[in-house]
């Protein structure tokens, strides 16, 4: 199993798998996948960035790289 702590973090934060999805309009079963593969699918990301407060940069730091600091 592939750990994701962003994506554990927004779980928690919404208090749990059924609240988060159900916050995104989308399935349990979806937020199980992605922790199962570290992925959030890329529409989502904003979305549950938006409820949880979980930076997109945090859950999907291969599309939404951190911002450089000069």
């Amino acid at each position: 199993m592939t750990s994701h702590p962003a994506l554990k973090k927004a779980i928690a934060t919404l208090g749990g798998q059924v609240k988060l999805a159900d916050a995104i309009q989308t399935s349990q079963q979806n937020v199980s996948n992605w922790l199962r593969t570290g992925k959030v699918a890329p529409d989502k990301v904003i979305l549950i960035e938006k409820v949880s407060g979980v930076s997109r940069h945090e859950l999907r730091p291969d599309i939404y790289p951190p911002d450089q600091v000069a």
